[in-house]
């Protein structure tokens, strides 16, 4: 799945939501070349809701998924 994302701003977001997630989530990619940014996840979509809810603790609001 792909979701696009705010206030993902620098390499050191990325690395935050890839390390504070990957482990409830799996191998995260973040995409900075494009804006809004792109959080893409291998997901069941049993744990969409979760993975938006662990992004928006992080202080990354999800605004849609695009994939």
């Amino acid at each position: 799945m792909t979701f696009e994302a705010n206030n993902i701003n620098c390499q050191n977001c990325a690395n935050t939501i890839i390390s504070e997630l990957k482990e409830d989530f799996g191998e995260i990619k973040v995409d900075l070349s494009v804006s809004p940014r792109r959080v893409s996840v291998q997901l069941d979509e049993s744990k969409e809701q979760g993975f938006k809810e662990a992004m928006s603790e992080l202080g990354f609001d999800v605004i849609k998924r695009i994939d």
